[in-house]
């Protein structure tokens, strides 16, 4: 089971999430996309909160409004951070979410500790963790059917980018042909006149030979 909300609407159309206990946290974190950013409460107990971001944004997209509702959702979350004040919750793009074999259920790690960022939680606000719960919607999708249809559509897409690409050097290796023939004519039609021209430069009589033969 995972439960789905809605980030506040004046940020845009954002989807948080999070999994129902450690075991679909599992499922999260295997079959994450390249938009999910992970929210956790550091050196607390949480539940593992994500943000879909929208296709070509990164974590320097995230506005305050939106990184406040994931911050305050996590918090809402965790039996200790949430009567705790002053907590910091951690953020990270979930293609840095390390995974090994010796670590527990819904345990993980981070690949680069330098896209970790770290945000301050002062307190719950109710006002926040009451609207986003009031769009709370459960659902049991199937991650690795999702995982597999966004990996076929990225391959396909990149299929065409490569044909594109391809096209376009065919495009330009026969435009640079065609002026090089160009430049190559160009070039011959000078050396031809200019050797005519000395033919003829060769050939002409002076004007007192051009009298001789009148005379």
């Amino acid at each position: 089971m995972v439960f789905y909300f809605k980030a506040r609407p004046d940020a845009g159309d954002y989807t948080i999430f999070m999994g129902l206990d450690k075991f679909e946290n599992e499922d999260l974190i295997k079959y994450g996309f390249l938009e999910d950013i992970w929210f956790h409460v550091d050196k607390m107990s949480s539940a593992h909160v994500y943000l879909r971001l929208n296709k070509g944004q990164t974590m320097d997209d995230i506005s305050e409004g939106v990184l406040e509702d994931c911050a305050q959702l996590v918090k809402a979350n965790s039996i200790q951070g949430n009567k705790s004040n002053n907590i910091d919750v951690v953020y990270t793009p979930w293609h840095n979410l390390k995974k090994t074999p010796s670590m527990d259920v819904g345990q993980v790690g981070f690949h680069n500790s330098k896209l970790v960022r770290t945000v301050k939680v002062e307190k719950r606000i109710n006002e926040i963790v009451n609207r986003l719960n009031k769009t709370k919607v459960e659902r049991k999708p199937d991650f690795k059917a999702e995982r597999e249809a966004v990996s076929a559509q990225e391959k396909a897409e990149r299929k065409v980018q490569l044909r594109d690409k391809k096209r376009r050097e065919e495009i330009e290796r026969l435009e640079k042909e065609k002026q090089a023939e160009i430049r190559s004519y160009k070039n011959l039609m000078v050396q031809e006149k200019m050797t005519s021209n000395k033919q003829v430069a060769s050939g002409s009589k002076t004007l007192e030979e051009l009298e001789d033969d009148f005379m």
